[in-house]
């Protein structure tokens, strides 16, 4: 038998490699598939992925990896055959054994990453943002190169304005929108405006009620079900009101029809603040997207978007569509000069959103995305089939509800297979928790957020494989109750 078969390691696509520092790309590639021949991660033998599936899954240019493997196979490094593909020299290095841990509680670096919240980095659309940096640096006037106004580029508040009109049903000019660095920024700005306390849903970003905090915001939890936020816990003391109306985050589904009515009209009762946290507004999958509750009262809704689900989180450009009344404290809570947010990346998203190339490029992730979840729902229902799967009309995640104690489980499990996932509990408001034991009300359930955006085309399958290896088994069924007996006259 061919000797090369029998001692390989077939990989797929998946070559985890980190390329660290700065200069030419093909020499740090080489240097790192160098070290994982050294350190043994790449024994002898085993067959690497093609060069344009790496090239893919590192973002870079194909001639860049072929170039690469050529060079290393001249270096002694690697072997090509014909029909076999490139794999690891058989003598290229002595192998320095890898000492692993005996019982490690987590992989130092997962292998994959089901974490909710980033797109996938590789999809990005450089081509086309090239096409609109270009002509945005073409056609910008000269103001824009000097001291920013802290409303934002015109250019690009005009854009989100028709933009959300028509896609999001929102009521707004572009005098009432102001940019930000993200959503994050935009919540330390209403913070500092609007002061305390809030309430929020009781599952929802850990980061946002820290950051509240942080800037003398408490918060209090407002509990959850099918039909979203249960808004009539509202009182006239909230100063404003955290919602995920579109896609509650992270348990999924829409606010019901009638809480959105009752949220504005607490609103419009108490002179409170409804924060509309539009994080994944546009990706709805199996019915048109739902309008954005600001639509019915802009008076009395901030929506706080950005682009950090729909491009990248390295752009760091964000939005809030306000009130007029707040449109001045908010300005000037962002100070005299824009700070946060480069004005030639601004000028860049108003011409791909006028361009048309946003839409085409929320359409294309709008596939995959759906495509993903269905790849994931299908995974489950073959191999975990007593898991129940929630929250996947829309959105960048799903939630896996699982048998009551085997969340904290599922969670170690994974991180054995070299999986990072987060737990649903891990979203819980801590004044929830208390609320239920003080209460004894039934115990929040137990789940997993599963974000199905982020691996590699290449490397989701096999991320799948090890979601469904974590999971607890089948829990066998209760034993029926012992009769009871009869009540007391």
């Amino acid at each position: 038998m061919d000797s090369w078969v029998n001692s390989a390691e077939i990989l797929g696509s998946d070559l985890p490699l980190e390329l660290s520092g700065t200069g030419n790309r093909r020499a740090l590639l080489m240097d790192a598939l160098r070290e994982a021949v050294r350190s043994g991660r790449l024994a002898p033998g085993t067959r690497l992925p093609p060069y344009r599936s790496l090239a893919a899954d590192l973002g870079l240019a194909r001639n860049t990896v072929a170039d690469a493997y050529a060079e290393l196979v001249a270096e002694g490094w690697l072997a090509a055959r014909q029909g076999s593909g490139t794999r690891v020299a058989e003598r290229a290095a002595p192998v320095t054994p890898v000492h692993r841990p005996r019982t490690p509680e987590r992989a130092a670096r997962p292998v994959h990453d089901l974490v909710q919240g980033q797109p996938d980095p590789s999809v990005f659309p450089r081509t086309a943002w090239l096409a609109s940096a270009r002509r945005a640096l073409a056609a910008a006037p000269d103001d824009a190169f000097g001291p920013g106004d802290p409303h934002g580029r015109p250019e690009l508040r005009r854009a989100l304005a028709g933009y959300l009109a028509r896609v999001r049903g929102v009521r707004a000019s572009p005098e009432r929108i102001v940019l930000c660095s993200g959503a994050a920024h935009g919540l330390r700005l209403l913070a500092e405006v609007v002061g305390g306390p809030w309430a929020a849903e009781e599952y929802g970003l850990p980061f946002h009620r820290e950051l509240l905090a942080s800037h003398g915001v408490g918060t209090r939890p407002l509990g959850v079900d099918a039909d979203g936020a249960r808004v009539d816990g509202l009182t006239r003391r909230d100063r404003a009101v955290l919602l995920t109306p579109a896609h509650q985050f992270p348990t999924g589904g829409p606010l019901h029809p009638a809480r959105r009515a009752a949220v504005v009209d607490w609103a419009r009762a108490t002179g409170g603040l409804v924060v509309e946290d539009d994080y994944d507004g546009e990706f709805r999958y199996d019915r048109q997207p739902v309008g954005a509750v600001q639509g019915l009262d802009p008076e009395h809704v901030v929506l706080v978007g950005s682009v950090s689900k729909s491009l990248s989180p390295a752009l760091r450009i964000g939005w809030m569509v306000l009130p007029q009344r707040l449109v001045a404290p908010v300005v000037a809570a962002k100070g005299e000069r824009e700070q946060f947010s480069s004005a030639t990346e601004q000028l860049t998203l108003a011409d791909f959103v006028e361009s048309g190339a946003y839409d085409r490029q929320v359409r294309r992730m709008r596939q995959r995305h759906r495509r993903r979840r269905d790849q994931l729902v299908a995974a489950l229902h073959a191999r975990a089939p007593h898991v129940r799967v929630t929250g996947i009309a829309a959105g960048l995640h799903a939630v896996l509800e699982l048998p009551p104690g085997t969340e904290r489980s599922a969670v170690r499990a994974a991180a054995w297979q070299g999986l990072a996932v987060e737990g649903l509990g891990d979203y819980l408001h801590p004044g929830a928790e208390h609320r239920t034991a003080a209460a004894s009300l039934v115990p929040h359930r137990d789940g997993l957020v599963v974000g199905y955006a982020t691996p590699a085309e290449s490397a989701y399958p096999e991320a799948l494989g090890a979601l469904c290896r974590s999971l607890p088994p089948v829990s066998p069924s209760p034993a029926p109750a012992p009769p009871q007996p009869p009540a007391a006259p």
